[in-house]
Parts: C-alpha cells; structure tokens; sequence
C-alpha cells in the first residue's frame, strides 16, 4: 500500500539510494535531478551547507515543476570529521585519505532536507553520528577497488560493503544512506501535502 501523498512527489535528485530508500517506505514519486554547485564556501558550517545545497536543489526543480499542487523533495549529505566536511571523493587517492581519516573514529553525518510546494517550503537538517572500526591499509585499498566509495560523501555507503566497518551509530540509519525517511514524511505532513 502506497503512503497517502495527495500532491504529485518530485524528487530533487538523481541518487539511487535516495529512490531506493523512498520506494521502500512506499511513496511514489517522479525524479528530477537538479545540477546546482555543491562546493562549500569558505566558512561554511556544515549544518549551513547542507541546507543551502538541499535548497538550490529544490528552487531549481520548482522552478521547472510549475505543475499546480507539485511538491519538491530535495536532500544533500555531508560527512564531517573533526569539522572538515568530506563530500564526496574525487578520486580513489582522495577516497583512500577520507577513509584514514575516519578510521576508528567518530564522525557526523548532516543532511539537508527541504520539501516546497509553490511558494511555501520547509527544511530540516538531520545529524548522525557514526564510529568506524579502525581500518588497516588493505582494507581500505579492498574497498577502494570496489568502486563503491566514488560518489559517496565521507567516501563510504553504510548501506553496502562498508556496512562491515561501522561500530556503531546515533541516529537515523536511512540519514547516513542520504536520506532521513522519518523526518521526509513529517515535513510532507507538515506541508500539507
């Protein structure tokens, strides 16, 4: 049974973890992805950046999603370790830097989350905090290889082979995936939609 969403869902993003994570909880949805800068800016706190990339990614998709009653669901996520924000890697050099860094240590996850129904919109930012085990250099090099860091901030998918790397978490699991389910379907409620 699909959850009862009476506006027409859009879904800011080209992620398919983002799609996975809101067609198992049941919604239904279109996908618009939007190209925005995702750089941070010099000073920017993590919680800032998060909302404002989540945001332009938003007005973007209205903007061409002018459809009555249309609602636009956009999300971005960080990883932060010790208030360096890790997006995502570059490179497999940059992934393998990210993954020493994290290693054994606690770091945060941030997602934004802005739903917008025409001029009206909502935003929400979801912190997680996540400890990896301590990984040794063939482990890392192992993951590296299997291509699945790229395109992952912090260099990491909690969702797949990493999942044997994580000690533990505070937090919402679906947010370190990259997208926070619960806190999604309460701001739709919240909009109305």
């Amino acid at each position: 049974m699909d959850l009862p969403i009476s506006s027409p869902l859009v879904l800011a993003s080209a992620s398919p973890r983002r799609s996975e994570l809101l067609t198992s909880a049941g919604f239904r949805f279109s996908v618009d992805a939007a190209d925005v800068d995702e750089s941070p800016r010099s000073g920017e706190n993590p919680r800032n950046y998060v909302r404002r990339v989540a945001r332009d990614k938003a007005r973007v998709v209205a903007e061409r999603c002018r459809e009555s009653g249309t609602v636009v669901l956009a999300a971005d996520t960080t990883v932060v370790a010790e208030g360096e924000i890790l997006a995502k890697p570059e490179n497999d050099l940059d992934a393998i830097r990210m993954l020493e860094r994290l290693g054994g240590r606690v770091h945060d996850v941030f997602t934004g989350v802005v739903v917008r129904a025409g001029e009206r919109e909502l935003d929400e930012v979801v912190h997680t905090r996540v400890r990896l085990l301590p990984i040794t250099t063939d482990e890392i090099t192992w993951y590296v290889r299997s291509g699945e860091p790229i395109g992952k901030a912090g260099a990491y998918g909690i969702q797949g082979r990493a999942a044997r790397f994580i000690d533990w978490i505070e937090g919402s699991w679906s947010n370190v995936v990259g997208l926070p389910v619960a806190t999604v379907y309460r701001l739709l409620k919240e909009l109305g939609a």
